[in-house]
C-alpha cells in the first residue's frame, strides 16, 4: 500500500554510525531508524546473539516459558522502577497494553467508571485506533472517525490545566518525558515530578511513553529518571531491540494487579529471537561507563547545536531535547534543511513544529558528532538564499 513516501534509495548494509547505499555511497546515520538502531550497524554482540539463537529456536508461543524472556524480564526489573513486565512486538503495542491495563487497574479496585486517560497536545503514542485517539491529532486521525472516546489532551508542560481537566472518570496522565514526534520537546524536572504529585493527590496512574526516549537514548536508562520520579506505567520498544522487533511494558505491582491469566497476550512477543538480542543490548547499554559515555556525546551534541544555531540563525531556531534525542527548529522548511542534509551523506528526520530529529546512535563518538556539524553547517550555508 503506498502509506510511506519513501526515498528512492535503498541501503544494502551498515557498520557502526554509517549505511551504504546500493550505488557505494556512505551515509552518515542520525536517524538511526527513527531511534532503533541504538547500537548502530551490525553490531557484533548484537550479530552473535542473533545467529545463536536462531540456531536452537525462534519460537514456541507463550504457552510455555521461555527463558530468555525470564532473563529479559528479571534484568528490567534490577534496573528501573518496574515489578513486572509483558513483552510484545512494537511501541503502539506497549502502549495498548498499557491503556488495557490502566484501565483494568480501576476496574479490580471497585472504579470501573475510571477510565478517561489524559494525554498531551503534540504527542504520538502509536498508529492503533486508541494509541491514535490518546494522541488526539487531527493530522493523523482524519478519515478514521470516530475517534475512540476515554481520552483527552492539555498542553504539554502545562500543570495548572492539567489538575482542570481532572474530574471523577479520569484513571491515569499520560506522558512522553521527552515528545520526538511532537517537535522533540523535554519535560522539565519540576513538570515530571508535578505529574507525580498530581496523580499521587488524585489517585490516579502516571502512565509514561519511553518507546522513543528510553533505553537509555537521554544518556539514563529511563528518561523519567532523570526528575527521580517513581511511574505507575512504562512502555517502551524502539532501542530495546537495537533493530529487531521488541517492546515492553513495564509496570508495579500494584498498577498491574488487575492483568491475570487470559486478560493480555501476544502470539509473537517475548520469542526467544526477540529476548535474545534484547538481552544483548543490555549487556552493552548496562556495562559499566556505557550510559556516561552518552551523556558525554550528548553535552557535546547539544554545545555544538548551539553554536550552529548562533552561526546560522537565518536557517535555524533553537536546540531541543534531551540526551542524544536531540531537534533542531528551523527557520525555513524542515524539509528542505532534511534533503540538503540528505545529499551532503548526512541522514536525519522530521518532527512537528518545523523541527528536524537528530538520533545518532548510542556508540557515536566524537568524530561522528564532528561530522554530521560539518555536513549541517555545509547545508546551511547552501540555505541561506532560502531563508
Amino acid at each position: 500500500m503506498p502509506t510511506y513516501d519513501r526515498r528512492d534509495v535503498a541501503f544494502e548494509r551498515g557498520e557502526g554510525a554509517y549505511l551504504f547505499a546500493t550505488d557505494g555511497r556512505r551515509y552518515l546515520d542520525f536517524c538511526s531508524g527513527i531511534a532503533v538502531t541504538a547500537l548502530g550497524h551490525a553490531h557484533p554482540h548484537l550479530v552473535a546473539a542473533l545467529k545463536g539463537q536462531a540456531e536452537k529456536v525462534w519460537h514456541v508461543s507463550n504457552l510455555f516459558r521461555i527463558p530468555e524472556g525470564e532473563a529479559l524480564a528479571k534484568r528490567l526489573v534490577d534496573n528501573s522502577f518496574a515489578d513486572t513486565v509483558f513483552f510484545c512486538n512494537s511501541g503502539a503495542e506497549a502502549m495498548e497494553g498499557g491503556i488495557k491495563l490502566v484501565r483494568k487497574y480501576h476496574d479490580v479496585t471497585g472504579n470501573p467508571h475510571r477510565f478517561r486517560i489524559i494525554a498531551c497536545t503534540q504527542s504520538f503514542h502509536g498508529r492503533t485506533l486508541s494509541t491514535l485517539a490518546a494522541a488526539g491529532n487531527e493530522k493523523y486521525l482524519k478519515g478514521f472517525d470516530p475517534a475512540m472516546p476515554g481520552f483527552s489532551q492539555v498542553p504539554f508542560g502545562n500543570l495548572n490545566v492539567l489538575r482542570d481537566e481532572i474530574s471523577d472518570d479520569v484513571a491515569a496522565i499520560l506522558v512522553e518525558p521527552v515528545q520526538g514526534e511532537g517537535g522533540v520537546r523535554a519535560g522539565d524536572v519540576e513538570y515530571l515530578r508535578g505529574l507525580r504529585a498530581v496523580c499521587d493527590e488524585y489517585g490516579l496512574l502516571l502512565f509514561l511513553d519511553e518507546v522513543q526516549c528510553g533505553m537509555g537514548r537521554t544518556g539514563k536508562l529511563f528518561a523519567h529518571e532523570w526528575a527521580g520520579i517513581t511511574p505507575d506505567v512504562v512502555g517502551t520498544a524502539k532501542g530495546l531491540g537495537g533493530g529487531f522487533p521488541v517492546g515492553a511494558l513495564l509496570a508495579t505491582e500494584k498498577a498491574a494487579q488487575g492483568m491475570t491469566f487470559g486478560t493480555h497476550g501476544s502470539t509473537f512477543g517475548g520469542n526467544p529471537l526477540a529476548m535474545s538480542v534484547a538481552n544483548a543490548v543490555l549487556d552493552v547499554v548496562l556495562a559499566p561507563g556505557f550510559l556516561d559515555h552518552v551523556c558525554e556525546m550528548s553535552q557535546l551534541l547539544h554545545r555544538k547545536l548551539q553554536q550552529l544555531v548562533a552561526k546560522h540563525p537565518k536557517i535555524f531556531v533553537e536546540v531541543r531535547g534531551k540526551g542524544l534525542l536531540a531537534g533542531l527548529r528551523c527557520q525555513i522548511e524542515n524539509t528542505k534543511v532534511i534533503n540538503a542534509l540528505f545529499r551532503h551523506g548526512l541522514v536525519v528526520v522530521g518532527a512537528g513544529d518545523n523541527v528536524i530529529r537528530l538520533l545518532p546512535p548510542l556508540i557515536v563518538e566524537e568524530k561522528h558528532i564532528d561530522e554530521a556539524i560539518d555536513k549541517l553547517d555545509t547545508a546551511a550555508r547552501e540555505l541561506v538564499g532560502d531563508a
